[in-house]
């Protein structure tokens, strides 16, 4: 058995190894009750999710797909909620599609700490753009992820897009 390592996403664990600080704050709730998009880096807000850019991403483009209420796992979301993350799931592969050119996606998201999770409490879905050949060395040996675009230029990018 083959084992990748991705060194990198140790900040984003030790940071936001739950989604509640020490003060039970939720770092996506904060994200979208602050009401300043570009600071958190909202894309674009729905009735009932918003899609926010990752900060620590995998690829240039990862974004995520958030509902407001804050809910750990899929189970709890109501059928209009999960039909509004699917269709803000297309809607922002398009965009991706029409900014970015990527050969394919990751789109998933990690329920519970076991499964990955690093934000455990709140429920999110992932849409990873994907292209032949981005993977390379610089993870393994200088503990350094190359994303290719400043991600201010990618939300502008994919705002037009919409």
């Amino acid at each position: 058995m083959q084992r990748l390592f991705s060194p990198w996403r140790s900040k984003y664990i030790e940071k936001f190894f739950h989604s509640e600080d020490e003060e039970g704050k939720c770092v996506l709730c904060e994200a979208f009750q602050a009401n300043n998009d570009d600071e958190h880096f909202i894309i674009m807000r729905g009735k009932l999710c918003f899609v926010i850019m990752n900060l620590f991403p995998y690829n240039s483009g990862h974004l995520m797909i958030v509902p407001y209420r804050h809910i750990p796992n899929l189970t709890e979301l109501t059928d209009d909620e999960s039909l509004e993350i699917m269709a803000l799931l297309k809607k922002m592969t398009v965009a991706l599609q029409r900014v970015s050119h990527p050969d394919g996606f990751n789109i998933g998201s990690n329920i519970g700490r076991t499964a990955g999770a690093g934000i455990d409490q709140h429920v999110h879905f992932h849409i990873v753009p994907r292209w032949n050949g981005d993977t390379n060395f610089m993870p393994t040996l200088a503990d350094t992820k190359m994303i290719s675009e400043d991600m201010k230029e990618t939300l502008v990018k994919l705002r037009r897009a919409l």
